[in-house]
């Protein structure tokens, strides 16, 4: 079997290997139970057991209290960017979006096909580059909800803390950040995300909505894009993405091993501060991202030049190292250091960036 190369992709990303490999050893028998996860039923007792240890799994690490509903939906974060306009945006009111990069964009111009939003800040000047205060973030008189993105992977940019927005809901997508650090889920009446970074493979993603907010809903709605309808079943209103919730609950047993979201919070200080030495330490690596605001999970960088960072990925690549390029939307370059990206690669990518400039600089 070949050596596997370092896996750097802003997701799909890397998966701690004993999840992989507990995945092979269980995917034809599960627990000696004679089928697979895969194929039994998502009513039967098997998968039961497995999805409300996940569920409690998530509430022992992140602190969830049984205020809140947890569940799993298909579609990706981009289904969420119109189910919370049209379940949540009450006519004669304005949705409050912090317009930070492309995934919070994406998500405005989606509510807006609902009603008035109102965009409390708006990076394009800085090219996404920085935040606003979080001290400083206060929802409009009339909001129905102030939306944020906890992480940009394309800009690199991620909240160090989060805004205090009184009775307004404050709904955040945390796909690429999430579990990398503890966060205090009381502050926040809906969090979700992709779980195809941080927790598990692609094809889910995690809902984590305070009960409460389901009186603030639209009628009538459609009967998928209902919140209700999926917290009333325990995500269980129409089949589960069950093969990703599987993964999930074996990453959230690797995080548990680990040190939980605080052990993540070491890890990502450790893996990101390995980079970020390296591309603070002369000027032939360009940060474009404001200090206050470097994301621990997507480092963007740039060098002199494209034909250089051209011959960067060229090189990074024979020895081993994948998923550096920059996104299209954008160009440079990327190092994605997620909660299962070992330490020893992004070493690795370290002392490759340094022997870079040696030759380069």
């Amino acid at each position: 079997m070949s050596s596997r190369k370092l896996n750097f992709f802003a997701g799909p990303s890397v998966l701690p290997l004993e999840v992989l490999d507990e995945l092979q050893a269980q995917i034809k028998d599960y627990n000696g139970n004679g089928s697979s996860m895969i194929e039994t039923s998502h009513r039967g007792p098997m998968f039961a057991e497995m999805y409300k240890q996940c569920q409690n799994s998530l509430r022992e690490i992140l602190g969830i209290s049984d205020e809140y509903d947890i569940y799993f939906l298909g579609g990706g974060a981009t289904l969420q960017f119109s189910m919370i306009p049209m379940n949540f945006l009450k006519p004669g009111t304005v949705a409050d979006y912090i317009k930070s990069g492309t995934w919070a964009n994406k998500a405005g111009k989606d509510a807006e096909l609902f009603g008035d939003v109102n965009y409390y800040y708006d990076g394009t000047d800085s090219k996404f580059s920085s935040l606003p205060d979080s001290k400083t973030v206060k929802p409009s008189k009339n909001s129905s909800y102030l939306y944020l993105c906890s992480n940009e992977t394309i800009g690199g940019i991620e909240w160090q803390d989060f805004p205090d927005t009184g009775d307004v809901p404050l709904i955040a997508d945390m796909s690429s950040d999430f579990i990398s650090r503890p966060v205090d889920v009381n502050k926040f009446d809906m969090i979700y995300g992709g779980i195809q970074k941080n927790l598990g493979p692609a094809g889910a993603t995690l809902i984590i909505m305070k009960k409460s907010m389901l009186e603030r809903q639209n009628s009538p709605l459609a009967s998928y894009l209902d919140y209700k309808n999926h917290a009333s079943n325990d995500g269980l209103f129409n089949t589960p993405p069950v093969f990703s919730i599987w993964g999930v609950k074996l990453v959230l047993d690797w995080i548990k091993k680990n040190g939980g979201a605080q052990g993540m919070a070491d890890r990502a200080n450790l893996k990101s501060g390995m980079v970020y030495d390296v591309l603070d330490s002369s000027d032939f690596w360009k940060s474009p991202v404001d200090r206050n605001y470097r994301s621990k999970m997507n480092v963007v960088f740039r060098l002199p030049n494209v034909d250089l960072e051209k011959k960067f990925l060229v090189e990074a690549s024979t020895a081993g190292m994948l998923g550096l390029k920059g996104h299209r939307s954008v160009g440079g370059l990327r190092a994605s250091i997620y909660n299962a990206c070992p330490v020893e690669d992004v070493k690795t990518l370290t002392e490759f960036m340094k022997e870079f400039e040696r030759k380069n600089g």
